[in-house]
């Protein structure tokens, strides 16, 4: 009956967000709290959400790839890597600059166009070395290479990967998969 009366009697003491259901507000407390208690089995990453643990392994750990291009034929993991994949074919830009004419293929591109033509947005700067990054987790990826940190481990070897990215470069070794046949 909530969900028809919008009534949501389970308050946050922290942020007082309200939830029709108390099991919404328990999953929410781990936002302020910072707890994971989801474990992947094949890396190090924790998760405070259930699906957000097979959203992971799906992407990052298995080599399924169900959608297809129409236009070359590359397999994806999920329909939105197939979307931004199409990009490349179409030359769609949807990202548009508010102080200019400039279109971007991809949102990082227009971030770092507002910065450094518009100089709008925040600079993310490395600490050991000053450089500079439009994305935080550019600059988190970064940091873990000076610290020689690599927590993507492969599931069918020993090595290991500073980002999910390189992990899924890695898995097509082991796999029947090509990316161009």
């Amino acid at each position: 009956m909530r969900v028809h009366t919008g009534e949501r009697p389970y308050k946050c003491h922290v942020c007082d967000k309200a939830f029709g259901q108390s099991a919404h507000l328990n999953t929410h407390m781990r936002v302020h709290t910072g707890e994971k208690p989801y474990k992947c089995s094949l890396c190090d990453k924790s998760f405070s959400r259930s699906g957000s643990l097979q959203t992971h392994k799906r992407y990052v750990h298995s080599n399924s790839r169900p959608y297809d291009c129409r236009y070359c034929g590359k397999l994806c993991k999920t329909q939105i890597e197939l979307k931004r994949h199409v990009r490349i074919h179409t030359d769609a830009k949807p990202y548009s600059c508010r102080h200019c004419s400039d279109c971007f293929t991809w949102r990082i591109q227009l971030k770092t166009h507002l910065l450094k033509s518009h100089n709008e947005g925040t600079w993310f700067t490395c600490d050991i070395c000053q450089k500079k990054f439009s994305i935080k987790q550019h600059l988190k990826v970064h940091v873990q290479r000076h610290e020689a940190v690599k927590p993507y481990v492969c599931s069918e070897c020993p090595k290991r990967f500073y980002t999910a990215t390189e992990l899924r470069q890695h898995h097509q070794v082991h796999s029947e998969y090509k990316q161009f046949m």
